[in-house]
């Protein structure tokens, strides 16, 4: 059996991945101006950059797998597709990870960091991510094919 790659074929996931990012790059500019307003009346300076500083971290990781996943979508129709789509992904989650370390860090012995601002700011940018996740999804029109398999009896042998 050989498998040619057609260029014609597409990733029917790219389109809703790319909505994904530019809602979610929408969202967290959005969630910025109001994590750095409310950081800023909680804690002053310190806590604008804690708030700002948090969006930011939230945005890079959940974009990183979203924009892992369309390059390697790229490969699409490639007889090595599958490797190359796992290695760029666990790619970017080794990415992710280096990122996280070095991130954890850095701001830890940072005297501007409110830690709890920071925190907040973090689960509120994830569970918007996943929220804009969820509506793309559920608002994005996906073709999909219904297919009916022939039988024994459609290819005209008969059966006992």
């Amino acid at each position: 059996m050989t498998f040619e790659a057609d260029a014609s074929r597409s990733v029917t996931s790219a389109p809703l991945l790319r909505a994904t990012l530019v809602w979610s790059s929408a969202v967290a500019v959005l969630l910025a101006v109001i994590a750095g307003i409310v950081g800023f009346a909680v804690s002053g300076t310190d806590g604008m950059w804690s708030g700002l500083v948090g969006v930011v971290v939230a945005t890079v990781f959940l974009g990183i797998t979203g924009l892992s996943i369309l390059i390697s979508n790229r490969w699409f129709g490639d007889p090595l597709y599958v490797p190359i789509f796992f290695a760029i992904v666990l790619g970017g989650w080794i990415l992710k990870l280096v990122i996280f370390i070095v991130a954890l860090v850095i701001l830890r012995g940072q005297a501007w960091v409110d830690p709890t601002v920071f925190f907040v700011t973090l689960v509120v940018s994830v569970i918007a991510a996943l929220a804009v996740d969820v509506v793309t999804l559920v608002r994005m029109r996906v073709p999909r094919v219904n297919v009916s398999l022939p039988t024994s009896a459609d290819e005209g042998e008969k059966t006992d």
